[in-house]
């Protein structure tokens, strides 16, 4: 199934957003309405609040006062903290439970207004913010809620920035405007992503990707984009996966590229990719046939040395390429020297984005961009290789410590 987080700040028109996508076939779960669940009288919750700050935090009806409980915490991060401690895993639990007995083909919606302060968006193949100016939300409280101004930024500075939630997003809805205005957007985003990327993942297939070679000038937001992938990737198998580098062009400031997100997935050993296999098709990277070695470079001519294990995105609207490598392999070691010499040398990168361009004016009205890659292949041995091994040794370069 396809589990989608959703989160925005306060004001945010988060609410909206779960609603439509219900409507549309999601299947919603809605952390606020668990957290209240889960304290209702005699469950584990209430007991638990009650021992931590006391029966006071009960009504004559041995409900919990949640105004009582709330002046309690609000502004004391220990008290805060506490609370969390008592609630937060009780709602996992349950939207873990919700979310288990869902239709393998669902799309799965995990309204979770603190997504981001606490850290969950590994645990889901997208991350969808809800997103509104700050003076937008701070009118809407006072308007629609009757707060005032100190009181509704009080509950904004509580929540996380706006810069860090967008920054966690893999999807923005743009709430500035009408109502119908997101509608039209969650629409969107439903049929044009959601629903396909579900298909794929159900099916265990990539998402199709058309067109030739078209390089952009680098995307500063694309590392930010890795970082969140690995994240994901990383999470998915923690005792077998070292580690998750980026890699490719766009992981080089300054190199123009594809939109296509690389990412170098650090294994024990090839069994270890195999393993994994199935793990990272949950994850959302089903596994391609027919890419499973490097052309071998002249440092290592055992080709033992350069198999892999390639898959790629299920989702339709972020293509990503991971190359699953055996640590301390030569096409493991290619791969990060390749990027490091980039980074580090003008000349290097000069040379090899001339030589990107060259060949994506030359494959432009090409329907895909196999042509492109295969043309690439013999400047990485003839090219490449002898200039960066130079570089290597002069520098005394070694993987990065990220790097097992």
């Amino acid at each position: 199934m396809l589990k989608i987080g959703l989160t925005g700040g306060i004001a945010s028109g988060k609410s909206v957003v779960a609603a439509r996508l219900r409507e549309r076939g999601a299947v919603l779960v809605d952390a606020d309405a668990l957290a209240r669940e889960v304290v209702e009288p005699g469950t584990e919750g209430l007991r638990h609040i009650a021992a931590e700050f006391g029966e006071g935090m009960l009504d004559a009806d041995g409900r919990l006062d949640r105004a009582r409980l709330g002046a309690a915490v609000f502004g004391n991060p220990e008290r805060l903290a506490a609370l969390n401690a008592i609630v937060h895993p009780l709602v996992r639990a349950r939207a873990a439970a919700i979310t288990a007995a869902a239709p393998g083909d669902a799309v799965v919606v995990q309204d979770i207004p603190l997504l981001v302060e606490t850290g969950q968006g590994s645990s889901f193949h997208l991350v969808v913010v809800v997103d509104a100016p700050d003076g937008v939300r701070l009118q809407r409280m006072q308007e629609l809620r009757g707060m005032t101004a100190e009181a509704a930024r009080a509950r904004m500075d509580a929540q996380a920035t706006r810069a860090d939630r967008l920054a966690a997003a893999d999807a923005v809805l743009d709430n500035s405007g009408t109502v119908q205005h997101l509608l039209d957007q969650v629409d969107r985003l439903w049929d044009e992503r959601l629903v396909p990327f579900a298909h794929n993942l159900a099916a265990g297939e990539r998402a199709p990707r058309n067109g030739g070679p078209v390089l952009e000038p680098h995307r500063e937001d694309w590392e930010q984009q890795a970082a969140r992938i690995a994240a994901r990737l990383a999470a998915a198998a923690p005792d077998l996966i070292l580690a998750v580098d980026h890699i490719g062009s766009t992981s080089v400031p300054g190199l123009a590229a594809k939109d296509v997100i690389d990412l170098q997935v650090a294994v024990p050993d090839l069994e270890a990719a195999a393993t994994v296999a199935p793990l990272l098709a949950a994850a959302g990277f089903p596994a391609v046939r027919g890419a499973e070695s490097d052309t071998p470079k002249p440092n290592a001519p055992d080709p033992s040395q350069w198999r892999k294990r390639f898959h790629a995105n299920a989702d339709p609207c972020r293509a990503v390429n991971l190359h699953v490598r055996p640590a301390g392999s030569a096409g493991w070691r290619y791969a990060l020297m390749f990027r490091d010499w980039l980074r580090n040398d003008a000349s290097a990168l000069e040379l090899y984005g001339s030589h990107k361009a060259d060949l994506a004016r030359r494959f432009a009205g090409s329907s895909t961009t196999r042509a492109y890659a295969d043309a690439k292949e013999p400047w990485f041995t003839d090219v490449a290789w002898p200039r960066m091994s130079a570089w290597a040794e002069a520098t005394g370069w070694e993987p990065p410590s990220s790097a097992p």
